[in-house]
Order: C-alpha cells, then sequence, then structure tokens
C-alpha cells in the first residue's frame, strides 16, 4: 500500500499499463481461461510464472521509457458471483484473489523506485457481462457484492481498486462505496459503445456526474477501456470539468463494436501504429492523463506503438 495515499498518477506523472491480459493468454499464448478468467493463472507454479513474464515485460519496457507501471491483478472476473461460471468456490476465489495481490506486490518491490513507481491496483469486473447490462442491481445492491473483493484487496496491501467495463452508473456507484468503505482509493472505467455512450444510453457525462454526485466525489478518478478511441473521442469536451475526471485510457485494439466483437471468433489487433496516434491526439487535448494501457486484442506492439509517442526516452521502441 505504498501509495495508497498519494497515487503517482494523480501527482503529474504519467503510468504505463499492460495490454488486453485475457485476450493475449487466450488467442496468442494458447491458453485456455475458465469463463474468460485470468485469475486460472494461479492456480498452478508453470501458469504463474508465465503471467510473471507477461507483468515482466511490460514492466522493463515502462523501466526503459523512464516511467512507472500500474500492475492490475488478473483479478476482473474473479469476483464470488462468477464462481461457478469459472469453476471454483467462492472460498476458493477469496484465497486466488489474495494471492493476486502477493504476487503484484512482489513484482512492485521488485522494480519499484521513486523514477518509475509500481502501482498495484486490484481488478474488479462487473457482476454480469461486461458488454450488456442486464440483471442490473441498485446502487446498495452493488455495494454489499462487491465489498467482499475489494476488502481482500484492501487487507492484501494494493494501492487502490480499479473497476473495469462498468456498463451503467449504479453498478459504479456501488464500487466507488464500498472503496470507500475499505478506505481504499477507487477507479472506475466505464465502456460505451460506438457512438460514445453506455449501453444504457447514458453518455460520459451523465455516468460520471451521477456517480460523482451520489458519492461525493469518491472515485480518485475515471477511466475508459474496452473500446477503441474512434468510438469515445468526440465525446471527450477538454473544456469540460468532467472530462478532467478522466485520467486514464485503456482502448480496444479493434474498432469493432462490442456486438461483432461479441459475435468475432478470431482476434482484431487492429492497427498499433493508427491507434497510438489516436492516444496522441487525445492526450494532447487532455495532458492531464496519467494512465496508458490497452484492452481487448491489445499486447506489446501496441503499447510500444503507444509509448514511443509518449516517453522521451527512445529505448521504449523495439
Amino acid at each position: 500500500m505504498k501509495y495508497r495515499h498519494a497515487l503517482p498518477q494523480l501527482c503529474g506523472q504519467r503510468l504505463l499499463s499492460d495490454g488486453g491480459l485475457e485476450t493475449t493468454l487466450i488467442f496468442q499464448d494458447g491458453i485456455e481461461l475458465s469463463g474468460f478468467a485470468a485469475i486460472d493463472m494461479l492456480t498452478t507454479p508453470e501458469r504463474r510464472r508465465h503471467l510473471r513474464r507477461y507483468f515482466e515485460d511490460y514492466i522493463e519496457m515502462a523501466i526503459e521509457c523512464g516511467t512507472g507501471f500500474i500492475l492490475e491483478s488478473p483479478t476482473w472476473r474473479s469476483s464470488h458471483g462468477w464462481a461457478e461460471a469459472v469453476g471454483y468456490s467462492a472460498d476458493t476465489l477469496d484465497e486466488l484473489n489474495h494471492l493476486a495481490i502477493e504476487m503484484m506486490l512482489a513484482l512492485a518491490s521488485k522494480y519499484d523506485t521513486p523514477e518509475t513507481p509500481m502501482v498495484v491496483s486490484g481488478c474488479i469486473g462487473p457482476r454480469g457481462d461486461g458488454y450488456v447490462p442486464a440483471e442490473r442491481m441498485t446502487a446498495e445492491e452493488t455495494r454489499r457484492y462487491h465489498s467482499r473483493q475489494i476488502e481482500i484487496f484492501a487487507d492484501a496491501g494494493a494501492d487502490c481498486v480499479s473497476a473495469f467495463t462498468m456498463n451503467y452508473a449504479d453498478e459504479a456507484i456501488g464500487i466507488a462505496l464500498a472503496a470507500r468503505d475499505a478506505r481504499i482509493p477507487g477507479i472506475i472505467s466505464f465502456t460505451v459503445e460506438t457512438d460514445g455512450s453506455l449501453a444504457t444510453g447514458e453518455t460520459l457525462a451523465e455516468a460520471i456526474t451521477t456517480v460523482d454526485e451520489a458519492t461525493d466525489g469518491s472515485p480518485a478518478y475515471y477511466m475508459i477501456n474496452c473500446a477503441h478511441p474512434t468510438h469515445f473521442e468526440s465525446a471527450l469536451d477538454p473544456d469540460s470539468g468532467w472530462t478532467r475526471r478522466v485520467v486514464g485510457l485503456r482502448a480496444n485494439a479493434s474498432k469493432c463494436s462490442h456486438a461483432e466483437l461479441d459475435n468475432s471468433t478470431e482476434l482484431d489487433t487492429g492497427n498499433p501504429d493508427e491507434l497510438a496516434e489516436s492516444y496522441r491526439r487525445l492526450t494532447d487535448r487532455m495532458p492531464h492523463v496519467g494512465v496508458i494501457g490497452g484492452c481487448c486484442g491489445t499486447d506489446m506492439r501496441h503499447i510500444r506503438a503507444i509509448a514511443d509517442r509518449h516517453f522521451e526516452n527512445r529505448l521504449c521502441v523495439a
């Protein structure tokens, strides 16, 4: 919890994060994951070694670029409601969630320096499908549901918790409140459709404003993930106060819609250079962005291309 009370990405430093963990493991490394759950990677020594190598490759690239790194735990689909779908008991998932933070902390301890801070984030996913907001919960139901995983992350020593692929405001509100209850910074990352709005029809402005109003501005900041920049860049008005709350970007490689991605049998990795240019346009307009990484379909090629356009140290170019 070294950075829990002073996250470097909020103190003027721009950090890298990794690409699409699950899509890399499944489509590029040929690893089967139960229910798309990367928590599977903690179940055997061989898989844990593979996961460490995955993160170390990204960490070493960040260090070559002269910056730090956000270590997002491989726990996006490991809240207790997913236990049956991913083939574990709720108690086993609790143990794996704790182990995931322990692994991230060990990596952070190995590589952390004042110039290259290593921030450990407990990754949270939606209770339901990341693309379809079915079986929606109230904010209070969400608060109770997600508190179990958030408390494990806080007790294990994470610096923050990050909720990715949020597709309706009430779940984001509940997570923000649960993080506040656990006294750990909570980060909310929304995903949007090709028109820049959430699947519910809420705009990003409406969703962020709603969460901030319901939680007294509890989230440390907001992010956008699991959508291509062309889907949301027009929705970001750099002169609006809510846009300044967007501090992180983890975009998809593909320009396809969520429905098209769901129905695809092959991974669309898009164009790394084109994606990097999109990031550069966004960060030129939004210099306060402190976290840049990738989501589905992105890998080391995409993050290298993005890093090349954001950091002066050219060693980060392959």
